[in-house]
């Protein structure tokens, strides 16, 4: 309770919150409130409108209303960052685990992992990564999932390192509990308050990798709508300038829903550890 009386008292939170309840129910509604069918839903003799009472966001290139491709562009890049955000938390977690309750040489091996996982500019990484699998959704969400991996390996690892010589920790070995019920039950659940809030600003950071790797191609592929290939087609297209709303509007979203994050983030942050 105190952590949301917290957590009401910072207006970025809150901010941040409201944005990212109404991406994320904007989201689930869009086949309800919309049904969208890439191959129908396009209008060539419409193409390149401006925004008008019919079409708010105005037309892109084929005719296609920009306000449904950034609807449902969004719900792509909502389930990137969500999905890979997640696969990196839990392998990031459990390796993360190992190496600070073990040590050893599972700590240097680990070690070296993140090491080498950070040597690497995140998204030239995420580009590699992509281009040996090849261009496609699953493609970037494993990409940007092994981007955030070494984020959650050291955050985890110095949790652990602080726990593990606590007294509470030390009384229940002392009981005879296995390394397994004593890193789950015990030194898990104190390192959950770090993670989240890193969880929450990993979403935003993930969903502009994912919309970088979709301006260089190597995202969604047609006719999958994603923010960062509707950035992609005005600009080879040749119309980013003479039609200025089929840029505008989806590097909006995208920023917006970086935003959210961010806010939220922050008041996450700010509630769970008050030192802040």
């Amino acid at each position: 309770m105190k952590a949301v009386k917290r957590f009401l008292k910072s207006i970025s939170g809150k901010v941040g919150l409201i944005l990212t309840l109404t991406i994320i129910l904007l989201s689930l509604l869009a086949p309800i409130l919309h049904p969208y069918d890439p191959a129908t839903d396009r209008n060539y003799l419409a193409r390149l409108q401006s925004p008008t009472p019919e079409h708010w966001f105005g037309t892109d290139g084929l005719g296609r209303d920009i306000l449904v491709l950034v609807w449902y562009g969004m719900r792509t890049s909502l389930s990137v960052g969500l999905i890979s955000v997640g696969l990196g938390l839990i392998a990031g977690l459990i390796l993360g685990l190992i190496a600070g309750y073990f040590r050893g040489y599972l700590e240097t091996v680990i070690g070296w992992l993140t090491d080498i996982l950070l040597a690497f500019p995140s998204i030239l990484l995420a580009i590699a990564i992509v281009t040996v699998i090849g261009p496609s959704l699953p493609s970037v969400m494993l990409a940007v999932a092994v981007v955030q991996v070494p984020i959650y390996i050291r955050l985890t690892r110095s949790m652990v390192l602080s726990l593990r010589e606590r007294e509470f920790v030390q009384a229940v070995k002392a009981l005879g509990a296995s390394p397994t019920r004593i890193i789950f039950y015990h030194i898990l659940p104190s390192t959950l308050s770090p993670i989240v809030v890193q969880a929450t600003l990993s979403i935003g950071t993930a969903t502009l990798e994912a919309a970088g790797l979709g301006f260089l191609g190597l995202g969604a592929q047609p006719p999958t709508p994603e923010l960062g290939t509707m950035l992609s087609d005005a600009f080879k297209g040749g119309y980013s300038l003479s039609s200025p709303w089929t840029t505008i509007f989806p590097g909006l979203l995208i920023t917006l829903t970086v935003l959210a994050f961010n806010l939220l983030g922050d008041g996450l942050r700010d509630s769970l550890d008050p030192r802040s």
